[in-house]
């Protein structure tokens, strides 16, 4: 309970402020193409069951004659009640966490025309739960602005990569123990796609879906990001996304597709 109402606390203080900025006078200047934005999402669930969920990004974007670069931070980390075994083999529900997962990486294009670009990319991601403990990738590829307008934009970036990855422990039974097992890592060159699609429905309502592809023959990795803002103020706005990862090559007992759900406060900047 003192977790939810402080983080209540800080988002009625953090709107307060932003509703102060905007009602300022617009003062400002051309800062070379960047924007930015930043999400947070709290939830915590107390009585017939215990749970406690919480989620940020960070994004930074820059596009102006010569460049379009993007860099992102992602975490997301979940604790809930679960049934286990303890030492004397009875059963027993303890909280703990369930979810523990950050990734981060960065594009950098440089524009040879208005809609064409050559884009090198790189992204970590570690996942305690996931399919792979952590992947890492670089790439290089081609880039091209499709449409852009003052409500619709779609952009394509393709070309080859390298990829290394740790696939999760395994469990194995040694003298009747289970025991986790370390996997070797693994590395191969991929495919890298990405499909970028904005649209804006009303001026205070904008659909954003983001396609990530890295394919090799070894591993093949598919994310998809879908989201709806609605903007309160000139800066704030909350958003509704909706996130499905696929991973091809999974260790037993794991499942090959994750979702994600997610409804954020949404400060851009």
């Amino acid at each position: 309970m003192t977790k939810t109402l402080i983080a209540a606390a800080c988002l009625f203080a953090f709107a307060g402020v932003v509703q102060a900025q905007d009602a300022d006078t617009d003062t400002s200047t051309d800062n070379g193409g960047w924007t930015g934005s930043g999400e947070f999402g709290f939830a915590s669930a107390r009585g017939n069951s215990r749970t406690e969920n919480v989620n940020a990004k960070l994004g930074l974007n820059q596009e102006n004659e010569y460049w379009k670069n993007n860099f992102f931070l992602n975490g997301m980390r979940s604790k809930g009640e679960v049934t286990v075994l303890d030492a004397s083999g009875n059963t027993v529900d303890r909280f703990t966490t369930t979810a523990n997962r950050y990734d981060g990486g960065a594009s950098v294009g440089y524009k040879l025309d208005p809609r064409s670009y050559i884009v090198g990319a790189g992204r970590y991601e570690h996942d305690d739960f996931g399919a792979n403990l952590w992947q890492g990738i670089v790439s290089l590829g081609y880039g091209y602005i499709a449409l852009k307008n003052e409500r619709t934009e779609l952009s394509f970036e393709i070309g080859p990569g390298y990829k290394r990855y740790r696939p999760a422990d395994t469990t194995v039974l040694v003298n009747g123990v289970a025991t986790d097992m370390r996997q070797p890592t693994e590395s191969e060159l991929v495919g890298r796609g990405l499909i970028n699609f904005k649209y804006r429905l009303t001026d205070n309502t904008a659909f954003e879906d983001t396609l990530l592809v890295e394919a090799g023959s070894k591993n093949k990795y598919y994310q998809n990001d879908a989201g709806l803002s609605v903007s309160m103020t000139k800066k704030l706005a909350l958003k509704l996304g909706f996130q499905v990862r696929y991973n091809s090559d999974t260790q037993p007992g794991t499942q090959s597709t994750d979702t994600l759900t997610t409804t954020n406060l949404v400060y851009n900047f």
